[in-house]
């Protein structure tokens, strides 16, 4: 009885929104930033996935997409995997233009020329960089007992993110800005019967950081 007791606790506990602490800093270099926003053009969100140690995680760019879409229902962002697709395959990670100078050569193709158009694309934002965990530390022990199941323990590790968002203007053939956040962070995973993790939104909060000041370029309402 007690140990059900105390295992309904741990549960509940489990269920409260425990978050460990996350620092952050974002620095912003804009070029030629729409004084009125991009109007009913679109932009597209790539991650650079040339690199063989590392790639720029899908969902990374999935979130910095949908934050800037929930804040600025203004703004039409198109889908990675859409874009990739309508453009096979000049944006796979072998053939992706890599610098902004091959832009020029990119829209002399007649169907990229066609397809930008019909989406109205004018701006793409590539984004390069990864979340790692850089240490950890601390064990646990779970085993089951006659007085029932249960884990005892500590353990923390550590996440640091570091992204970087280059946009750059189809119609001007040019890059037009620059954004690079980073953020680090702490989680830890206490257990007393039940595990409780205290997880440190690292990623998410790089992805706020960049989806932020991306919405401060592409918005109307800077």
């Amino acid at each position: 009885m007690k140990f059900a007791t105390v295992l309904r606790s741990a549960l509940l506990t489990l269920a409260l929104p425990l978050t460990g602490c996350v620092t952050a800093t974002v620095d912003e270099m804009v070029f030629n930033a729409p004084v009125d926003g991009i109007g009913d053009a679109s932009v597209v969100i790539l991650g650079r996935r040339h690199a063989s140690d590392y790639e720029t995680e899908p969902d990374f760019i999935e979130c910095v997409g949908d934050h800037i879409a929930a804040r600025d229902k203004a703004i039409t962002v198109v889908s990675e995997l859409d874009f990739i697709n309508a453009l096979y395959p000049w944006f796979e990670p072998r053939t992706a233009p890599l610098y902004p100078e091959d832009l020029e050569k990119l829209m002399q193709q007649a169907p990229v020329a066609q397809r930008l158009a019909e989406m109205r694309t004018q701006y793409m934002i590539w984004i390069d960089g990864s979340t790692i965990r850089t240490d950890s530390a601390g064990s646990m022990t779970c085993g089951i007992g006659p007085g029932g199941a249960g884990c005892f323990g500590f353990g923390t590790w550590g996440n640091d993110s570091d992204y970087e968002a280059t946009i750059w203007d189809f119609t001007n053939r040019a890059e037009v800005g620059r954004i690079n956040a980073t953020a680090s962070g702490q989680s830890y995973m206490p257990a007393v019967v039940v595990p409780i993790p205290i997880i440190a939104p690292v990623q998410g909060t790089a992805c706020d950081s960049v989806g932020d000041q991306l919405l401060k370029f592409l918005s109307s309402e800077h």
